[in-house]
Formats: C-alpha cells, structure tokens, sequence
C-alpha cells in the first residue's frame, strides 16, 4: 500500500451533501484501446490534453471527496508514478493488484479496509461526462437513501450515450428501483460506469476475482439497486476512435 497525499489547494464551491471518499478502478488491461495500450495503461490515455485518470480525480475533487483509493495491475509503476507527480487536494491510496487482477468486483472488495467512508463513489476511469444544471456526483449524494439503498447507478439514456455500442444495461421504474435488460432486448439506459455504494452492497462477497455484477444482481433482486439518469454529456472511452470523436463533441458542445 502507498499513499500519495498533495498539497492542499482551493477547491471550487460545490452544494449539496459531501461524500468524502471514492474508489477509481485503473486496474484494468485496456484491450480495447491498443495499440494505444501496449506502452501506457489506459488510465493515462489523454483526451483534450489530460489523463482520463485526472479527467476522474479532477471531478471528484470538486464534488468534495477528500480521500480516493486507485486500483493498479497493468503497468502499474506508471500509474504510481503519476499519482505522485499529481498535484491536487485530494489523498490518493494505491490498492495494488499486481499478483493478480481483481476484476471490478475483487477489485473493491479487496480496497474496502483502506475507504473509511460509507457511502463511497466507485467510477471508471474510461469515460468522461460533463454535468447537467447541477454537480452530477454531488446529485448521486443528494439522492441517496441509506434505509433503501445498497447500490446507486448513474445511469445514461441510450439516445445519449456518445461512444458506445450495445442495446443497453437497464430499466428504471417510476421510484429508480433497476432492472437488467431481458436476453435479446432493449434497454433504454446505459451503466455510466459512475456508482455510489454502501459497504453493505459487499457483505458476503465472493474471494478472489469477480464483477459487481453478481453484486449488483442481488441488490436489484433484494430491491435495493437503483438508478439516477444523468442530464448531461457521457462518453464511452474504450477505443481509439472514441478519442477522436469525443473530443470533437466536448468543443462543440
């Protein structure tokens, strides 16, 4: 375990409830994006200029978290070494996944004893969003309801969702409660790989490497996995081309 911790800066007037902690998972191979990959993890591909890892950071910074665990595996010493050239107010802990990768489930569970905040933020680093008329993550606390919740999903309306292929991930009732889309179906809402969570939500976990999915699959059957719809600009980082495409939008958006 290392712990980066930058100087303290000013950081940008946000309202709304705080949640003081998050999970960033930058772990992952990034197969998707080679050739790209071959020599940087993808938590280090820029787009307009900036890390997609700082892209997450610098937004979590300004929601107010104070304490982020980072995930690493592939080229791991150059995702350590970036965080300690980061200059930012907000702690950085490295949850190292060397010996083995964890998947996004193993992956949190395994960096559970280092999040000392209950809820927490769990985002991909592999997508960029811009808000609405309000702080998205800060809209994610504002919405959270710890007597009814385990999981709370950002959530992105397909029609949306710049980016990306498939046929979506959920459905979302008229009170947020979510449910898969049906083998062969249509959804109208895609995951947006941002996540508030309670530690309950892991409570059993399995051991070794896994995805949030079976996670997930027992809150939404236990009624207790929700949705929020994101208002404002979302995309899906997983690819060269999405590089290119994104940050043509984000200008003329």
């Amino acid at each position: 375990m290392t712990k980066y911790t930058a100087p303290l800066a000013i950081r940008p007037a946000a309202e709304g409830p705080v949640v003081e902690a998050a999970m960033v998972m930058a772990a992952g191979l990034g197969k998707r994006m080679r050739p790209l990959t071959a020599t940087t993890p993808k938590p280090l591909i820029q787009v307009s200029g900036r890390a997609l890892l700082d892209h997450v950071l610098d937004r979590l910074r300004d929601a107010g978290v104070t304490k982020a665990v980072v995930n690493v595996h592939y080229l791991a010493d150059a995702l350590e070494a970036h965080v300690a050239r980061r200059g930012a107010d907000i702690a950085i802990t490295i949850s190292d996944e060397r010996a083995q990768l964890l998947e996004t489930g193993g992956g949190v569970t395994k960096a559970l004893p280092l999040i000392d905040s209950d809820p927490f933020y769990i985002l991909n680093t592999d997508v960029l969003w811009v808000d609405g008329p309000s702080d998205t993550l800060r809209l994610l606390a504002a919405r959270w309801d710890p007597d009814t919740m385990d999981a709370l999903l950002l959530l992105v309306p397909q029609a949306r969702a710049h980016c990306h292929g498939g046929r979506g991930d959920f459905h979302m009732d008229s009170v947020g409660r979510i449910r898969r889309r049906g083998r062969g179906k249509i959804a109208p809402f895609v995951y947006s790989g941002i996540q508030l969570v309670s530690k309950r939500l892991f409570e059993d976990a399995p051991e070794g490497a896994f995805s949030t999915n079976i996670l997930w699959d027992r809150a939404i059957e236990a009624g207790r996995a929700f949705g929020l719809a994101h208002q404002g600009m979302w995309f899906d980082i997983g690819t060269p081309p999405a590089i290119k495409k994104a940050e043509m939008l984000l200008v003329d958006g």
